[in-house]
């Protein structure tokens, strides 16, 4: 599992649910990008029940 592409794409996905454009520049990086706190959470929590662990 590629549990970095699932947070950038999760980051991505809620910058997009919060009507901002993705790859607008905010603070010097791309705006998805600070959303990665919320995303991982997100991730982590779910990542239990997409593993055979």
């Amino acid at each position: 599992m590629q549990i970095d592409k699932a947070i950038e794409a999760a980051a991505r996905a809620l910058c997009r649910l919060a009507g901002n454009p993705e790859n607008s520049s905010f603070e010097g990086k791309p705006m998805w990008q600070s959303y990665l706190t919320e995303a991982m959470v997100a991730v982590e929590a779910a990542l239990p029940y997409l593993t055979d662990n």
